[in-house]
């Protein structure tokens, strides 16, 4: 049989990223045995064996490792039609609109296109209300696939677009963000050499898929924590030239002569029919 139920995937989905039946239990809120005889009954269905058993522990099979990624997608997709149905009917915000849209944007940046692009868009005959959601560096494109956002505005190189349709808006440099008071600030423009080592001051470090990359910068959790860090001289972080609009004093900005330029797109989900979400998009266009 090849029909899967959203509970099946959930159960597997919870083992094969635990590699562990007793962590996977507890996240998934159950008992151990239950969720054993629930993966032995799918393999059964399937007529593959998705996990190997030992006394080592837990392992995926090729098949595992395929129903892992694609099962993922899946479950994503579901819960986006979810919540994408339940924002068209204005069930998840009652009273208000029918017709709304969640547009995800990285904290910080595209300050100034962000406001032009809600000021035209507000404009337009039968505009949907717009709510805006603050995301991480690279948060924006998994609000798109497990539908808490109907668009974003993501920034290439930093996010991949790959799976979404866009519209490319803006095109920038990139700036170090520094503490006023450090000598770096003073100059005219720096390399990316120049802030790779700075002794006392380690680049600021985004979680990337759920995890931080090596280094001795600290683990930035949102952005007034960036903020505030770097005024107190401990990090500095590198921005697209727009994320001026949101510098302290405390903070200076120096220009990056050798990084490559930032573009900012708006992205969608290419199987997306929002007649709401395409009248944003015409607007995009005319910006």
């Amino acid at each position: 049989m090849d029909t899967l139920e959203t509970r099946e995937l959930r159960y597997f989905l919870a083992v094969a990223e635990q590699l562990h039946f007793g962590r996977a239990a507890e996240r998934l809120g159950m008992a151990q045995p239950p969720l054993s005889r629930a993966i032995q009954q799918l393999e059964r269905r399937l007529g593959v064996r998705l996990l190997e058993r030992d006394r080592r522990g837990v392992a995926l099979t090729s098949a595992g490792e395929m129903l892992l990624h694609e099962g993922r997608a899946a479950l994503d997709a579901v819960t986006a039609a979810a919540r994408r149905a339940r924002r068209a009917g204005g069930a998840d915000s009652p009273g208000g609109p029918r017709n709304r849209l969640v547009l995800a944007v990285k904290a910080g940046d595209s300050h100034e296109l962000l406001h032009k692009l809600l000021d035209v868009y507000a404009a337009e005959p039968d505009a949907a209300e717009i709510e805006v959601l603050p995301s991480g560096t690279c948060e924006q494109g998994e609000m798109l696939r497990d539908g808490r956002a109907d668009a974003a505005l993501m920034h290439a190189p930093f996010n991949s677009l790959t799976g979404f349709d866009s519209e490319e808006l803006m095109t920038e440099g990139q700036i170090a963000v520094l503490p006023a008071r450090h000598p770096l600030a003073a100059h005219r423009s720096l390399s990316l050499a120049d802030i790779s080592d700075v002794p006392g001051l380690p680049l600021a470090r985004w979680s990337r898929d759920g995890t931080y990359p090596p280094g001795p910068g600290p683990e930035i959790h949102d952005q007034t924590q960036l903020a505030q860090l770097i005024a107190l001289g401990r990090t500095m972080a590198v921005y697209p030239e727009s994320a001026r609009a949101w510098l302290w004093a405390e903070h200076a900005a120096v220009p990056l002569s050798d990084a490559p330029p930032v573009v900012t797109h708006l992205a969608w989900p290419a199987h997306s029919r929002s007649l709401a979400l395409a009248g944003l998009i015409r607007t995009a266009t005319r910006l």
